[in-house]
């Protein structure tokens, strides 16, 4: 650390008033980092389980279970004080066959020509039947095309042709911007009519795979099938469609709901030494979708969250506050995890210090998000010094995560989410391609460490 960077932190952050007290916690997140790093088996043997002997764990699904089972174990054998389950009622949709579609054309000489078109039907998407959807593609750019051609639209397929602004470098921008035609564009193709919908995948990928999500139904609007389709056809559809040709679509996809089953929340503790009622939490989602092995979406996240765990208790260290560390079940396709551990915390009459959540893919550490008061945002820059050497160098204002924010809606409570690099996350977000041999495990590990201390330092000083 240089003289400059030294003298910041004596300045922002008057606890830290001394050389002593920096090498005090410098040489114990050193301590951490080569805890994790040298470590060569436990993360990769916990993702490599999860991903691979587990694969896809959607909610409600028997890989729910085993995840969660597994889950349990890999916190006990962590070294957990204590490990139990939180009870909530999960959704249950399941695809129930191989989506699969294919658009015809008449070509120059005047014969039809029909392609294949990648497509993945979008979670809690109502299927088309055996019998599929067959019907004109009326292709829209944003919704209020939709609404110059709602005349149009009775007894079409709507194409949602909305690409990733890809001179947003953050990609989460990106995806925050547009995944709303994902989440209710059916909803408003169907409102005029439309019989099905098909949606670019969400992801600034050249591939085709397409990207599946979660699909929000509106209230007295009729549902209709929806499907993401792969950027590869994507382009293709659109050649076509700029040449002037009329695309009909053929679709098949068999998704349903199911009654809401019983899933759990993992829980793991350490209790604190001087105030076990106030809790500090840190996690990840223990769900994933259904097409791959969940890796980036969220094993990584459950796995630096076990990490965090087993490298405190292996160094001994005995934080003032109780830590829990949570799988939350369910962040995929309703939250429904999350929003039970805020319920129960709530009546139970939780003391919530602080929330943080780790569901950006494992890949480098680049920052934290986090949503506090701006003395916290004092603390957190002073501490920057002692995170650069593992890779993050900012803390942005406003952050949190889906799994964490309920505290905060709850409580109040100041939240967090580790910020890794963005530029891959998309490229596999909810497609096939999310699997254990796209997970860089040293970039996985960096976040652990980044994410250990920023408790270790909460726990210690507060914000």
């Amino acid at each position: 650390m240089n003289m400059k960077k030294f003298l910041l932190v004596l300045l922002l952050f008057p606890i830290i008033a001394s050389a002593q007290d920096y090498s005090t916690d410098s040489a114990f997140i050193k301590s951490i980092s080569n805890n994790v790093l040298g470590n060569r088996t436990a993360a990769y043997n916990n993702l490599y389980y999860l991903t691979k002997k587990i694969g896809g764990r959607l909610s409600g699904s028997p890989q729910m279970v085993l995840a969660e089972h597994w889950g349990f174990g890999a916190m006990k054998a962590a070294g957990a004080d204590s490990v139990f389950t939180q009870q909530c009622m999960v959704p249950h949709w399941v695809r129930g066959g191989k989506d699969r579609a294919s658009v015809s054309y008449i070509d120059s000489k005047g014969k039809q020509q029909s392609m294949p078109v990648e497509i993945l039907a979008l979670g809690n998407s109502v299927g088309t039947g055996a019998a599929g959807v067959k019907a004109q593609v009326i292709r829209v750019h944003n919704f209020d095309e939709l609404e110059q051609h709602k005349n149009e639209l009775k007894g079409k397929v709507v194409f949602y042709d909305v690409p990733f602004a890809d001179t947003l470098i953050n990609t989460f921008e990106a995806y925050g911007k547009y995944v709303i035609y994902r989440a209710i564009g059916a909803s408003r193709a169907a409102k005029y009519g439309a019989l099905a919908v098909m949606v670019r995948s969400m992801t600034n990928s050249m591939d085709n795979h397409p990207h599946t999500g979660a699909l929000h139904y509106l209230d007295s609007i009729k549902q209709i099938p929806a499907a993401a389709v792969g950027l590869v056809d994507v382009g293709r559809m659109d050649s076509l469609i700029d040449a002037g040709k009329t695309l009909t679509a053929q679709i098949f996809t068999y998704g349903k709901m199911l009654p809401d089953t019983i899933g759990h929340n993992i829980i793991g503790e350490i209790k604190g030494s001087e105030h076990p009622e106030q809790i500090i939490t840190v996690g990840g989602h223990l769900d994933s979708w259904d097409v791959n092995e969940g890796a980036s979406d969220d094993g990584t996240g459950v796995v630096q969250t076990i990490e965090v765990l087993r490298a405190f208790k292996s160094l001994g260290f005995r934080p003032k506050h109780t830590i829990r560390f949570v799988l939350f079940m369910n962040e995929e396709n309703g939250t429904r995890g999350a929003k039970k551990y805020a319920e129960l915390a709530k009546a139970n009459n939780e003391q919530e210090v602080f929330g943080l959540e780790s569901d950006a893919g494992g890949f480098t550490p680049r920052g934290f998000d986090v949503t506090t008061s701006t003395g916290g945002f004092e603390r957190l820059n002073a501490w920057l010094p002692l995170f650069e050497p593992y890779g993050v160098t900012s803390f942005g204002k406003g952050g949190g995560g889906a799994d964490v924010d309920p505290l905060h809606t709850t409580f109040g409570t100041d939240v967090g989410e580790l910020r890794p690099d963005s530029q891959r996350y998309f490229d596999l977000h909810h497609a096939a391609n999310d699997v254990f041999e796209n997970v860089n495990i040293r970039e996985m590990k960096l976040g652990a460490i980044n994410m250990a201390a920023l408790l270790y330092l909460i726990d210690k000083y507060g914000l």
